[in-house]
């Protein structure tokens, strides 16, 4: 019994993701006759520091995306390297990846070869030692469900015809339960479908499942946000609030932010106050990646004059790693953090930044990536860390949708130990 968590087996294939680009899904195997699959999720909007995933680059392949060669590295590297290794020994796991990539941003290997194996020991030792992932991954004490964040409204590279802004969220902060706040989410999304429907606008969705109109400004799609939000009958602020993700990283050139769709091309400075003047007209509780992944001073501007007034978080500036992020902490650059398990590489490192960023009073904001799987990774991550929030796309669209159906099960599993995060998760939610 002492050694029945032993690796026997890794293997990986190639699959494709949401937006038909090739990812891999890793097969890995116990002596205990375990085996648990994980599928590697991909992104569009990447930060210039995140860890690198292996592409072919053989045009005569997906566009050169193919995943050939991770998988070779699976198969002729990692695999012999693990095999006998305790799965259950997540640190040991992780510590082996890291040697055998030896490199600070996962480039050897590739961080797509190296995070569907880390993930897939984790579901591995946790089905042999019969707990699920969340339960592995947090302990006993894991027990908080999330505040979802729907992304029901696509712009930037997620959906290049919409808005300048990549990302409005539907926030049901106001829900008694995931269950609630899921269906809250649901409804104000079908509504949201009826208000653009109503305006002649089309009602196509981005690679996030969320609408992808083209108006005038960036403030028009707020404005349908908030009609559809009283259209389901909830009350904007109270109920349901919204979050951002503009991304801003996508459209900052040159030095200046360059907001096609109101005609503005403006300073640092500016692109504060533009978001300040956002915030006094609409119930804005989060903001994600509002400046340029390398504007650190700008950040600390920033976070110095609306920190108190909306969780800022860092998605490009930070890329999941304990480094940046710990740079941001020193200077007052955020107030939260988004987590993506394939942005730094490893569970055990994912695990490390969520615990420093909590410890330093940091929002963590679990989060998918546009070229998604039907892999639920990260909702039990979600609640592993009792962080209280996530963000999976729009409430539509099945690998979006999978999470969080996954956490409805959770909140099921859980029982009466289950607590929905709600509001407690922004503290800063209507200061003044």
């Amino acid at each position: 019994m002492a050694n029945n968590t032993r690796v026997s087996f890794v293997k990986a294939f190639e699959v494709l993701d949401s937006r038909g680009y090739p990812t891999i899904e890793m097969s890995l195997g116990l002596a205990d006759g375990t085996v648990a699959s994980v599928a590697v999720p991909a992104g569009a909007s990447t930060g210039k520091y995140e860890a690198i995933e292996s592409r072919d680059n053989d045009t005569a392949r997906y566009e050169g995306k193919g995943v050939l060669h991770a998988i070779a590295n699976v198969t002729d590297i990692i695999a012999p390297a693990l095999t006998g290794l305790m799965a259950d020994d997540q640190p040991a796991i992780d510590a082996v990846l890291l040697e055998l990539d030896g490199t600070e941003n996962k480039q050897r290997l590739g961080a797509n070869a190296i995070v569907g194996t880390s993930l897939a020991c984790a579901r591995a030792a946790a089905q042999s030692h019969g707990v699920e992932l969340y339960e592995y991954l947090g302990g006993h004490e894991a027990h908080v469900l999330p505040v979802p964040m729907f992304n029901v409204l696509n712009g930037g590279k997620h959906a290049p015809d919409g808005s300048d802004i990549q990302e409005f969220k539907l926030v049901p902060l106001g829900a008694s339960t995931f269950r609630e706040a899921l269906r809250f989410g649901a409804e104000t999304y079908h509504a949201l479908h009826d208000v653009l429907h109503d305006a002649g606008a089309p009602t196509t969705v981005g690679d996030e499942g969320g609408f992808a109109p083209s108006f005038a400004s960036n403030a028009a799609y707020l404005d349908v946000l908030m009609q559809a939000i009283e259209r389901a009958g909830y009350r904007p602020g109270e109920q349901i609030a919204i979050g951002l993700d503009p991304a801003a990283t996508t459209f900052f050139h040159h030095n200046e932010y360059v907001l096609h769709r109101d005609a503005h091309r403006l300073s640092t400075d500016e692109m504060i106050d533009y978001w300040a003047d956002w915030l006094k007209h609409y119930p804005i509780i989060s903001l994600e990646d509002p400046l340029a992944e390398e504007e650190w001073d700008g950040f600390q501007r920033l976070t110095s004059r609306l920190g108190k007034k909306v969780q800022i978080i860092g998605d490009d500036i930070f890329v999941t790693n304990k480094k940046f992020l710990q740079r941001g902490i020193d200077t007052g650059c955020c107030t939260g953090i988004l987590i993506k398990p394939n942005q730094i590489g490893t569970v055990t490192e994912t695990l490390e930044t969520a615990k420093i960023a909590q410890q330093a009073g940091y929002a963590c904001l679990v989060s998918h990536r546009s070229g998604e799987t039907l892999d639920t990774s990260i909702a039990d991550l979600a609640v592993a860390l009792n962080c209280g929030q996530i963000k999976s796309g729009a409430p539509a669209r099945g690998e979006r949708v999978a999470k969080y159906n996954r956490l409805l099960h959770i909140e099921a599993t859980l029982g009466d130990r289950a607590v929905f995060a709600g509001r407690a998760a922004f503290p800063r939610a209507g200061a003044a």
